[in-house]
Formats: structure tokens, C-alpha cells, sequence
């Protein structure tokens, strides 16, 4: 049951936000109160996430030389050096840009787990990655924004709205998911065994609680988002160019490390995928002239869901044919 509702998120995902849209454009003052309760339910959203991550193994990652450098070189070298060319060539608006930069230089670490499980690639090395891949991205995004935007950023000192809620809405569910790991490994109780079941449990959570913050969001912001409309075919094109220009970077480091294809399937899809509910917070938390940046957030969100369909249907058997 719950494959089948990771397989289908997609369509739960476009429903919840034309739902959202609509409620958001009639009702103006439902859409306040959502925006109030936002906040909780991204922190409840993060920290369920972050439990399915095996933070506790971090250290299992450096086991896999080959696949390790593959991965770290195509997430955090080449894709941002090919994000930084795009918004170069694609013109856009500062806060349009930031939005493209928060959501595009940063590898996700959980629906990657489930597109790579989906996908024939190899589930087992996409959970161990996935806590390196959350401590890297924390390191490099600052770094990142001021290597692109530094004038920009520094011009409005978003620094000071930026940090809050990184501190609450990351660092914070990071920490208590960590401590509830650590807790369910560290005996044989019936407490922990208690624990372990409700680790078990909450892996359930990420999925609707994502379709409710998708609708929150959706509602709080619809005429952000309606006015949008227009120019988001400029930020659609340079998530289509990303999601292809991910599938062929994947598929020449699996060459250039010798990598299995099931290992090359999992590193297109982290190569592909991005942490946009992670950067979600950072991007509520701007002043209102960078609110731009939201809808950029969820309508990437969006854009790569429909990409992972066609990445289910095209890497499997693409990376047969070249083994």
C-alpha cells in the first residue's frame, strides 16, 4: 500500500494544489489561517522525513569509494556548475533566481530513496547516501548563494530571515530525529522496541503530511501563484533542461567510475531530484519582495514529480542497454 501510494504521489500531489489554488482564490481568509498553521506542519513534515534517514549510519557511506565520488562530484560540482550556467542564459528576476538556486542546489533524501527503489536502481547504497548527501547540502548551500548572489543577498541582508528558520524548521526536527534513531538503536528495551514500531509507523507520514503542506501552501499563497502564471514558462524550461542534463551527467560518471547500472540507475535519481520541501521553509521565511521564490519552490516540486514518471519509464531499461 504504501509503493502503491508512493507510485501514484504524483497525481495526489497536482490534485492538492489546484484544490489549494482554488480555496486560496475564493475564501482570503481561510488562506490566512493556513498560512498561520504552515509552519508546524513543515517542522512535522521535516522531522518524519529525516527519521526515514539513517543518520545513525552516516559513516556507511565512505564504505563505496567509486559510487561516493560519482556522487558527490555530479551533486555538488557539476550540477551546480550546470544551475549556474541556466539561470546565466535564462533571464530572471532576483527573487525568481534565488527560488531557482534553493531548490536546485540541493540533492533530496527521500523521495529519491523511493523513485531509485521504483526505478530498478539500488535502494540499499540510496539509504546510506542519503544522510551524507542532507550534511553536505547544509554545508554548501550557503556557499552556493553567495558564489551567485552574493551583492544581491548581502544588499537586503536576508541572512537575518534566513537563519530562524533554518535553526527551527531544519536543524531543530534534524536533531530530534537523529536522538529518535539513536534511542530505538541504542538497547533492546521495550522502550526502544516501542520506538522502532513508531519509526515503522511515521513512514507512512511523509506522503499525505507533503500533499497537506503542498495544499497549505497552494491556498496561503494562490494569487502569488495565479499571477505567476505567465512568466513560469521561463523557470519550466530550465527545470525540463536540468531533469535531461541530470540523466546524461548520471549516465557518463556510471561510465567514467565503472559503476553497475543499478548503482548508475540510483545515481540518475539523485542527480535528478531535488530537496524542495527542505528549502520550502527557507524560501516562506523571505521578506515579501523575494515571496517569488516560493512559487518557484512548489512549482519545482511539481515539474520534477513528472519528470521522475518519465525517468521510471526511460532509465531502467536505458542503462540495460548500455551494460
Amino acid at each position: 500500500m504504501r509503493e502503491r501510494l508512493e507510485k501514484h504521489q504524483v497525481w495526489l500531489y497536482l490534485a492538492v494544489v489546484l484544490v489549494g489554488l482554488v480555496i486560496g482564490r475564493g475564501y482570503p481568509g481561510v488562506s490566512a489561517s493556513l498560512e498561520l498553521g504552515l509552519w508546524p506542519v513543515i517542522g512535522l513534515l521535516l522531522y518524519v522525513t529525516f527519521v526515514q534517514i539513517p543518520l545513525v549510519r552516516l559513516l556507511d557511506a565512505f564504505k563505496d569509494g567509486r559510487f561516493l565520488g560519482a556522487l558527490l562530484l555530479g551533486n555538488f560540482v557539476i550540477m551546480p556548475a550546470l544551475v549556474w550556467f541556466l539561470v546565466s542564459v535564462i533571464p530572471l528576476s532576483d527573487p525568481m533566481m534565488l527560488g531557482v538556486l534553493l531548490v536546485l542546489l540541493v540533492p533530496c533524501t527521500d523521495w529519491f530513496i523511493a523513485f531509485t527503489h521504483l526505478g530498478r536502481g539500488d535502494t540499499a547504497r540510496a539509504i546510506i547516501a542519503s544522510p551524507l548527501l542532507l550534511l553536505m547540502q547544509i554545508l554548501a548551500l550557503p556557499l552556493y548563494l553567495w558564489l551567485v548572489m552574493g551583492e544581491q543577498l548581502a544588499s537586503l541582508d536576508i541572512a537575518e530571515q534566513l537563519l530562524p528558520a533554518f535553526l527551527s524548521l531544519i536543524v531543530l526536527p534534524l536533531l530530534l530525529a537523529w536522538l529518535t534513531e539513536w534511542l530505538s538503536t541504542k538497547r533492546r528495551s521495550a522502550k526502544s522496541k516501542r520506538l522502532n514500531r513508531l519509526v515503522q509507523g511515521l513512514s507512512w507520514w511523509p506522503v499525505p503530511l507533503l500533499a497537506l503542506v503542498l495544499f497549505m501552501v497552494a491556498a496561503s499563497q494562490s494569487n502569488l501563484v495565479l499571477e505567476a502564471g505567465p512568466v513560469l514558462w521561463r523557470v519550466l524550461v530550465l527545470f525540463v533542461l536540468f531533469l535531461a542534463a541530470a540523466a546524461f551527467v548520471g549516465r557518463w560518471l556510471t561510465q567514467a567510475f565503472g559503476l553497475e547500472a543499478s548503482t548508475g540507475r540510483t545515481l540518475v535519481f539523485s542527480l535528478g531530484t531535488r530537496n524542495s520541501f527542505v528549502v520550502l521553509p527557507l524560501a516562506l521565511a523571505l521578506p515579501d519582495v523575494w515571496a517569488m521564490a516560493v512559487v518557484v519552490v512548489v512549482f519545482q516540486s511539481l515539474v520534477e514529480l513528472f519528470g521522475m514518471m518519465a525517468y521510471l519509464k526511460w532509465v531502467p531499461s536505458w542503462f540495460e542497454r548500455g551494460q
